[in-house]
């Protein structure tokens, strides 16, 4: 499944990351919308679930994210709605893990 948010809040280190792999922090902006999959490796075996999906946040409750990889690279979000079956873009689209 996965879960669209929109970014409220995040540090300024997501756009001054340079190294190659880490690139793709640097499109983070406040007040997009990011779609994030919750797959199998990351879904917990008991509950079938990702950990940190929002799973009963609703409204204006506020959810804390970081970056694998820079741990400077935070902010925060809101649940907008789960999709069971994905459809997420390109673009704007992470993993959790």
């Amino acid at each position: 499944y996965c879960v669209e948010f929109r970014t409220e809040r995040l540090s300024q280190h997501c756009a001054l990351e340079r190294r190659p792999f880490a690139r793709w922090m640097r499109y983070l902006r406040e007040g997009h919308t990011v779609c994030v999959a919750c797959q199998p490796p990351a879904m917990s075996p008991a509950t079938r679930r990702c950990s940190g999906d929002g799973h009963g946040a609703h409204g204006d409750k506020i959810l804390h994210w970081e970056a694998i990889g820079n741990s400077q690279c935070q902010g925060t979000w809101k649940k907008i709605r789960q999709l069971e079956h994905c459809s997420c873009p390109l673009v704007h689209s992470f993993l959790f893990t």
